[in-house]
């Protein structure tokens, strides 16, 4: 029976330190409330330069007039955020005889949202409300161009030492969504908080980018060149390519 006990006993410590194995040699585990997130709103520029070229309000107000500082200043009231999610459209196979399989048709991202800790002049609010009226004329009601009113977010998770361990960016990304506030003359030491919600066209994993070697990117970068060249050579005719 002793042999037995020591056997269990060897076996549950055994067990034990596998569970453990994975998050000592991850560097611990993940905590929601170590974060970063960084807000890019739009620039003011229209497409990519030229004739095009405009200044809209939210650059006026919010970067020539107040600074970058604004933009970083959401970033640090953000207490809460989360990481968007993603789904991969189906539809069911009908070609194939038996139980049907879904097959996969497309993709789709879901609206995120952010809760601002309020200060009392409710800047937090104006800075996102000043951004939504990028995309519409408060006069006219006519929709304003797209690139106008689109800017970017990044979200990352820290470790303990504050580095970033994992991180996305939203691309093309609008505060679609603010959220009402109540308002309640019963005494309270709450603090009061803003609620947006972002739409965005996609997002995308920049640790995977962030982790990849110059050296693979370069060659990653020359094998996609090579296979271009070799592909264009390949469809000129024959005649033409002597002349090369």
């Amino acid at each position: 029976m002793a042999d037995l006990g020591q056997f269990i006993e060897s076996s549950a410590a055994l067990t034990i330190q596998e569970i453990l194995a994975p998050f000592r040699d991850g560097e611990g585990i993940a905590k929601p409330s170590q974060y970063e997130v960084l807000f890019f709103p739009p620039t003011g520029h229209r497409g990519s330069g030229g004739e095009g070229v405009t200044k809209n309000l939210f650059y006026k107000i919010m970067f020539e007039n107040v600074g970058k500082g604004e933009a970083r200043e959401m970033s640090m009231q953000c207490h809460k955020i989360e990481f968007p999610g993603r789904n991969l459209d189906s539809t069911p196979d009908t070609n194939i005889y038996g139980p049907t399989r879904e097959i996969v048709n497309g993709f789709s991202f879901a609206e995120i949202t952010a809760s601002f800790y309020q200060s009392n002049n409710y800047k937090e609010k104006q800075f996102f409300e000043t951004w939504q009226r990028l995309a519409y004329d408060a006069n006219s009601w006519a929709i304003q161009y797209y690139d106008d009113y689109v800017g970017k977010i990044e979200i990352y998770s820290l470790d303990n030492d504050g580095a970033r361990r994992y991180g996305v960016q939203l691309v093309e990304c609008f505060p679609k969504t603010i959220s009402s506030q109540s308002l309640d003359a019963t005494p309270s030491t709450m603090a009061q908080t803003c609620d947006v919600s972002f739409s965005y066209r996609y997002w995308k994993n920049l640790t995977d980018e962030a982790n990849l070697p110059t050296e693979i990117i370069d060659t990653f970068q020359r094998i996609l060149a090579n296979q271009v060249e070799r592909e264009l050579t390949k469809n000129i005719p024959k005649v033409l390519r002597k002349l090369f």
